[in-house]
């Protein structure tokens, strides 16, 4: 029998709230992912991390769901990921002191928690990762247990204008790039209203061909381990091969329509009774479909292409709009489905993860586009001119102060004759104090470069 579990479930409500925002255009509503936790065991505590007295509407709804909120005090520094090191300890102590709690769930997309998640991973918990799909890290997507995207959540309300397909921008935006530059967000944003206004619905479902290689290797699994491919121990393997798999994504409310969904298709063929179904597949399936499955590497030239051309245009970011408008102005059959997004954002987040763009949420301007490590100009390096000029000049000032104290010994050198001619003799001592004066002062020349401390008396 499968152990209960008991889930522990940390928010980082300042990068959940700030990702929602940003994207979907909605405020953050912690009741939908507590929800779907309570579908997957039982919740025993729930924390919530940031600085409260900033966030005076959200105070409300986490007192309605019994949510703990911790206080984050701020930095003088600055407040970025200020509550990341709280979650990560608090997780850490609850892991070792309470047994009895087997699974975490942890609601942030910041991909700073995945030391965490392995550390817990390490420790024997299940973890679970509630974020959005554009704007949660993919590598902590696949890191964890299970991930659950915060646009499966969301209900279908008559009120949510739904999500837009690629359009031509408008026109105001398909003027040259130096324009393009200078204008402002695209006027069909009226999200800039605090409290309502444009909202987006849940992302348009992707073809159930795209799930195919995933089916296939989980089918492929089951099969070499002897076990008969049944729905439930389909679902769980082909969760195991990808924590972000969700049939929601494809249209289907359950893992049974979404079975379904790929039978009509000519994918699969079903054997047995209902609820104890068997799967076979079948050869041919993807040729009934009469399409070809691409991946999701394979539309990451296609953006370095318009990257490279509107590289000028994205020295102060761009909204990821306006970027969506020029990938459909480049390239006119563009389709994000064919790879397996749900809308552009997700399509950007997993270029942020190949460096090729860096994005930064706005509450103002939406999700703001950067270019990434990749195609961004490298820093200029520093100059070692500047430092063998120093040097030079050292040498330079050493070599003066050498050249005037020699000839300052030179100019003192004509004395020493008259003072050596008082002695009577003959050339044999005249020819002897010049030789002693001859090799007194090469001996001062060799000597006059370095200046010996001279030697003090002790003092008595």
């Amino acid at each position: 029998m499968q152990e209960r579990q008991n889930i522990a479930v940390f928010v980082d409500y300042d990068n959940i709230e700030i990702g929602v925002k940003s994207t979907l255009r909605r405020e953050f509503d912690v009741s939908l992912p507590l929800d779907a936790l309570k579908e997957r065991g039982d919740i025993v505590a729930k924390f919530a991390y940031a600085n409260w007295s900033r966030q005076e509407p959200a105070v409300r709804q986490m007192a309605e769901n019994a949510v703990q909120m911790v206080q984050r005090l701020p930095s003088p520094r600055g407040d970025k990921n200020g509550a990341d090191i709280n979650l990560a300890l608090d997780a850490l102590e609850m892991a070792f002191t309470h047994r009895n709690v087997n699974a975490f769930a942890i609601i942030s997309g910041d991909s700073d928690f995945i030391p965490l998640v392995n550390k817990l991973k390490a420790y024997g918990k299940t973890i679970y990762i509630v974020g959005g799909k554009a704007f949660t890290s993919n590598i902590l997507q696949q890191n964890c247990h299970e991930f659950i995207s915060y646009e499966s959540l969301l209900t279908d309300d008559m009120r949510v204008i739904p999500e837009r397909k690629y359009a031509p921008p408008p026109p105001r935006e398909q003027a040259p790039r130096a324009a393009a530059a200078e204008a402002p967000a695209p006027a069909a944003q009226p999200p800039q209203q605090q409290g309502g206004g444009y909202r987006r619905g849940r992302p348009q479902p992707l073809e159930v061909a795209q799930a195919m290689p995933l089916v296939e290797r989980a089918l492929s699994v089951l099969q070499r381990r002897g076990v008969q491919p049944q729905l439930g121990l389909l679902k769980s393997t082909m969760k195991q091969l990808d924590p972000s798999f969700n049939e929601r994504s494809y249209g289907a409310g359950a893992f049974s329509e979404f079975i379904d969904r790929i039978k009509a298709a000519g994918f699969i063929q079903l054997h047995g009774t209902e609820g104890r179904y068997t799967i076979e597949l079948l050869s041919g399936g993807a040729a009934a479909t009469g399409g070809v499955i691409h991946k999701k590497d394979d539309a990451l030239p296609l953006l370095r292409q318009v990257l490279d051309i509107y590289k000028l245009d994205m020295e102060d970011g761009a909204s990821a709009e306006t970027v969506a408008g020029w990938m459909s102005k480049i390239h006119a059959d563009f389709d994000m489905k064919k790879y397996g997004f749900q809308e552009f954002n997700e399509f950007l987040n997993f270029a942020q993860d190949n460096f090729m763009v860096r994005m930064e949420p706005d509450e103002q301007r939406g999700m703001t586009v950067f270019l990434g490590a990749e195609l961004a100009p490298p820093p200029p390096e520093p100059e070692p001119v500047r430092e063998l000029a120093v040097g030079a000049g050292v040498a330079e000032t050493v070599a003066e102060v050498a050249t005037e104290e020699a000839a300052a010994e030179t100019e003192a050198e004509p004395t020493a004759p008259a003072a050596e001619a008082k002695p009577a003799g003959g050339r044999r001592g005249a020819g002897t104090s010049r030789k002693r004066t001859g090799a007194t002062a090469a001996k001062k020349t060799a000597t006059s470069s370095v200046r010996r401390p001279r030697a003090r008396k002790p003092v008595e």
